[in-house]
């Protein structure tokens, strides 16, 4: 199968880069990326499956309801 897409250059130079080091073609290190991040992708929508709403919810109310210190606040600029 052949399928063409735009990507930044910069992208591009880097998997180039990578074909060349690892001595394989340009099309394989952009294969292995997306193999990789679509198997990424199923383990978070099976992880997500396994969730419980009401567990979740239960646990951030044994959170007390207090400021952060201010070396863990949000710099929002």
């Amino acid at each position: 199968m052949s399928v063409s897409i735009n990507i930044p250059e910069e992208l591009y130079d880097q998997a180039r880069a990578i074909a060349e080091t690892q001595n394989i073609a340009i099309e394989d290190v952009f294969a292995s990326a997306f193999a990789d991040h679509f198997a990424a992708w199923q383990r978070l929508q099976e992880r997500a499956a396994r969730g419980d709403r009401e567990k979740f919810l239960a646990v951030l109310k044994r959170v007390p309801d207090i400021e952060p210190e201010n070396y863990d606040r949000l710099k929002l600029s």
